[in-house]
């Protein structure tokens, strides 16, 4: 299992994440691509730390909403959707290419990742823009007890599917995360290493109910937006391994 997390969401004068705190304890950067966080500048130089780092780096397009940080739905046609998740795609995968740096994967974000995995329509518009990408890119997406049907989807679109989880997000029943407008949606540290541990040593998460839910992983989401971020990625390195 391996460690991702959103990085390269700086824009201008205005400083978001700790980049360069968090590189060294990760795998996977999700690099914003422009439009919902991110520039040419913080682009180039969050590929350069993972460069620096060895890390895997993959595309984080989300839409067009700076002001709403993407975390705003828009509604889009399917042809705009293809068009706007290639457009990211390209323009970070340009730049690492002239850095000398592969990009692997990518992970909408935001509100284009909820609806990805709300609508099977924007779920589709997804696959079609990588499909139809010059060469081959996974697609990250959130590991539910749908994984098996999402990936069966990706392969009709020629698309390796990588199940992501997250540390520190508590699970509904249905395999869902919990809403943040609830309580208890955001674990503690020490919960959220508890929740970790048993992805590592079970496989599965215990739920909102006390349920025990399987989750096919590949990948888990940590974030690094504060000190106390930095220092619970630092010891979920060391649970991992």
């Amino acid at each position: 299992m391996k460690l991702n997390c959103d990085l390269g969401e700086s824009f201008g004068n205005w400083t978001m994440g700790l980049d360069e705190q968090v590189m060294p304890h990760i795998d996977q950067a999700n690099i914003a691509c422009g439009f919902h966080a991110g520039d040419p500048l913080v682009m180039q130089k969050t590929l350069a730390l993972a460069k620096a780092n060895n890390v895997s780096v993959g595309a984080h397009p989300g839409y067009p909403d700076l002001v709403g940080f993407g975390r705003r739905s828009i509604k889009c046609s399917s042809e705009e959707l293809i068009a706007i998740v290639t457009y990211q795609i390209a323009a970070i995968d340009g730049v690492a290419k002239s850095m000398g740096v592969e990009l692997e994967y990518v992970k909408p974000h935001g509100a284009l990742y909820n609806d990805m995995m709300a609508n099977s329509q924007v779920r589709e518009s997804i696959l079609l823009a990588l499909s139809n990408y010059y060469r081959p890119l996974k697609l990250m997406l959130q590991a539910t007890p749908d994984i098996a049907h999402h990936k069966a989807h990706a392969e009709c679109f020629q698309v390796e599917v990588l199940g992501e989880a997250f540390a520190d997000r508590c699970y509904d029943d249905d395999g869902k995360l919990l809403s943040r407008s609830k309580a208890g949606a955001v674990h503690n540290k020490e919960k959220m290493l508890a929740q970790v541990k048993q992805l590592k040593e079970q496989g599965s998460v215990t739920t909102l109910n006390g349920n025990t839910l399987t989750l096919a992983v590949d990948s888990l989401c940590v974030h690094g937006d504060n000190i106390e971020g930095v220092q619970s990625i630092e010891a979920i390195r060391e649970l991992i391994g």
